[in-house]
């Protein structure tokens, strides 16, 4: 992972425990649910985390927590601003 990607990974982490918790889900659950590890579902949701994810494993996440992949990639501050 690219360095200067590292905060669209971190929301992207942060609205996927958004939409888990919403749907009163355990990471366990949503690691049995993707046939993931618990481990990296964790990973992926630690906003101090460097861990990536493929496109399936996102549209499969999106899939399982019933939004559409657009909602998890929709951050919620100004990446840029945040950048400075």
């Amino acid at each position: 992972m690219k360095e200067k990607y590292k905060l669209y990974y971190q929301q992207l982490g942060l609205n996927i425990a958004y939409y888990r918790k919403l749907r009163r889900m355990t990471q366990l659950d949503l690691a049995e649910f993707t046939d993931m590890s618990r481990t990296h579902i964790s990973n992926i949701e630690a906003p101090n985390m460097k861990t990536s994810l493929s496109l399936d494993s996102l549209f499969t996440i999106a899939e399982v927590l019933q939004v559409a992949p657009k909602e998890l990639l929709d951050f919620r501050i100004d990446l840029e601003d945040a950048k400075k």
